[in-house]
């Protein structure tokens, strides 16, 4: 979760469970890797320079055995502390595949089914069409089909005060702009309505205690949680950074446990190769099978087809979604990941199972592909595919990107910076507002700005800045949230409703609240 979404593709290759054939340039067990022994080190510590990135944690596994466990740099800024194997990072949606891989097994143990309508465990589930609602399955609420848009009602659900069942409840009022069951739109709301499956098939257990007791008890990942509350109070944790909409800056931390399911996880990647090892070994670990291989595989079938067209970047041709984990084909091999994304941290976790190599990588900017481009170059290195610097190919894209972002900040700056006057005295801005998903919004004055407060966002305030036309500049208190304009609709002399948008990281579209 949280949110950027690898473009890798895919190819069905284990759905048997039997291995497929390696590319005959793919490295074997017995082949030095170069890029590995001689420079990985070198690699990453120029990455963290290039990217601004404060510190990264990788490990990687090969045959069974982790050959890279390991941090660089450091895990806060202007601090000595250097990120170890041990430093704790937000995994964000690379928590769904804990979520999927919980669905799976209550379906070996008969607990419920994949195919099970959604409100036989959650009584009035609804989506926001009767068909559809009438329709929608187990498998359905980790398979990104609903037909909404990519992170649609996220600013709603995301660090809010909402309760799961509240999140669930509000899954109604998403709009899709696309057809069930065929157009592809990441939905994390979906993914916290399968924790609250878990809870009901169950019989009471939450979905935080039956992922402790089914999988990081038995895996011995004891340095790991399901939740964010309390991150900030445990010791060697990786800061959260991001240089988005300015220089490099501490960002606030995240308490997104109402979403659990769908992100709220902290590891490191000590525990992470375990969970690595787990899925290379078809559910067992250290001889003990933990989940069984029919269970597991259900995990990484397609629920929804996302491309089938060759990448002009990678070695990739197809990619698909299974429960809470990304499949596709890389030079050859069948590829099984997920990225992750929270305020400030950025991850991947990934595992080629045929060639039994695994790779979590862990990092604390936001603003950044290198925890990306180094996957790659480590898969490159592994499947046989010639050098190429990947870091360099995606940093040039990512810097004018950020130059864009900087440029429309300054613009924003630039009108406010010439002290126009509104057209409406800015008493007639204030009130009260409302939208039919995120709810109210209260609109105050303060001095010679404009003051908005989300109640069910208790630590987010936007203050607005009045540029020109109806227009004034929304400057969140949680940075993460961004710097853009909030246009007001105003008929005749009365202000109507607001339009404010955030963080394409947190949702893409903007939001019009209505004056109540």
């Amino acid at each position: 979760m949280r949110k950027l979404l690898s473009r890798l593709l895919t190819v069905s290759a284990l759905t048997t469970g039997l291995a497929a054939s390696r590319p005959a340039a793919a490295q074997s067990a017995a082949t030095p890797n170069a890029f590995m022994t001689d420079s990985l080190d070198r690699y990453i510590q120029r990455g963290l320079r290039q990217w601004q990135i404060p510190g990264l944690a990788i490990v990687v596994v090969k045959n069974g055995q982790v050959v890279v466990n390991k941090g660089y740099g450091v895990r806060a800024v202007g601090k000595p502390e250097p990120v170890d194997a041990n430093t704790l990072f937000m995994i964000a949606s690379n928590t769904k595949l804990f979520t999927g891989t919980a669905i799976a097994k209550l379906e070996a143990d008969k607990k419920l089914s994949l195919d099970d309508r959604a409100d036989k465990y959650l009584p009035g589930f609804r989506l926001y069409d009767s068909i559809s609602s009438q329709l929608v399955t187990v498998r359905d609420l980790m398979g990104h089909h609903f037909g909404t848009k990519t992170f649609q009602g996220d600013f709603t659900f995301w660090d809010s005060s909402l309760s799961r069942e509240e999140v669930v409840q509000r899954m109604r009022l998403l709009k899709p702009s696309g057809q069930f069951r065929k157009d592809y739109g990441y939905c994390n709301a979906g993914f916290v309505a399968a924790g609250q499956v878990v809870k009901a098939a169950t019989g009471g257990t939450t979905w935080d205690d039956y992922v402790q007791q089914n999988f990081l008890q038995p895996l011995g990942m004891s340095n790991t949680y399901t939740g964010t509350t309390g991150y900030a109070q445990r010791p060697n944790i990786a800061l959260p950074y991001s240089n988005t909409f300015g220089p490099l800056a501490q960002m606030p931390f995240d308490n997104i446990d109402n979403i659990g399911p769908c992100g709220s996880m902290v590891s490191n990647v000590n525990d992470l190769a375990k969970w690595l090892r787990f899925q290379l070994d078809s559910g067992r670990y250290e001889g003990k099978q933990l989940l069984s291989w029919a269970a597991m595989r259900k995990t990484r079938d397609p629920n929804t087809l996302l491309n089938t067209r060759k990448s002009t970047m990678l070695p990739t041709h197809y990619m698909t979604y299974g429960l809470g984990v990304f499949s596709a084909d890389y030079a050859g091999s069948q590829v099984f990941w997920h990225t992750g994304g929270a305020t400030g941290h950025v991850s991947n976790v990934c595992f080629v199972p045929e060639e039994q190599l695994g790779i979590a990588i862990l990092t604390n900017n936001d603003n950044q592909s290198f925890f990306e481009a180094l996957r790659y170059q480590i898969l490159d290195s592994y499947l046989g595919v010639p050098y190429k610097n990947r870091s360099a190919a995606f940093l040039k894209g990512a810097r004018a990107g950020d130059q864009e972002t900087y440029a429309a900040v300054a613009q924003l700056q630039k009108r406010v910076s010439q002290k126009k006057k509104a057209p409406l005295s800015l008493a007639a801005y204030t009130g009260q507002f409302t939208h039919p998903l995120f709810g109210p919004i209260s609109i105050s004055q303060k001095g010679k700005q404009l003051l908005v407060n989300f109640p069910n966002h208790p630590n987010l305030t936007a203050t607005l800045d009045y540029m020109d036309g109806q227009e004034f500049r929304a400057t969140y208190s949680n940075p993460t949230y961004g710097i853009f304009p909030a246009v007001f609709k105003v008929e005749g002399k009365q202000v109507a409703g607001v339009e404010m948008r955030i963080n394409p990281f947190i949702e893409y579209d903007s939001y019009q609240f209505s004056r109540l």
